[in-house]
């Protein structure tokens, strides 16, 4: 189904933003905190599943349990038409929690964090050796503004 916006009103904003924080909610506890019924958040949640706007829940893993991961991404320009096989090899680093396609002067982006900037110097010097990428950018994020799930 396709992932659409539009009909969600003021509740389904303030239920989405509250599995945002926490997925794990029971029922009970978010219909307590959005003040409504427990079978009007589970039918809201249904809905909002069946149009596609929440599409899953996840578990959101903390590397090592560290607040002081170095986190960053890296834009990648693909040799050739390599993009399927690079982001097969990509996807093996453990490191690298999404990758995504894009168009313009990048290929893939790749969302990294590690544990150490060691760890992350070594990641990065293992992704340039990769045959078929021809070109990186990376950028290390610094402070938070707004953190989503």
């Amino acid at each position: 189904m396709t992932n659409s916006t539009s009909g969600l009103d003021d509740l389904d904003y303030r239920l989405i933003a509250l599995l945002r924080t926490d997925g794990r909610l029971p029922v009970a506890k978010l219909a307590a905190q959005l003040g409504v019924s427990r079978a009007t958040v589970t039918a809201r949640m249904e809905r909002l599943e069946r149009a596609g706007t929440i599409a899953g829940y996840t578990v959101v893993v903390q590397t090592h349990g560290r607040d002081d991961a170095v986190r960053a991404v890296t834009m990648v320009e693909v040799d050739g038409k390599n993009s399927e096989q690079i982001i097969r090899r990509l996807a093996g680093f453990p490191e690298i929690r999404a990758l995504y396609t894009t168009n313009g002067r990048w290929d893939v982006v790749a969302e990294i964090e590690t544990a150490t900037l060691r760890e992350f110097d070594e990641l990065l010097r293992k992704m340039r050796q990769i045959d078929g990428i021809a070109n990186t950018e990376t950028s290390i994020l610094l402070a938070a503004r707004k953190e989503l799930g």
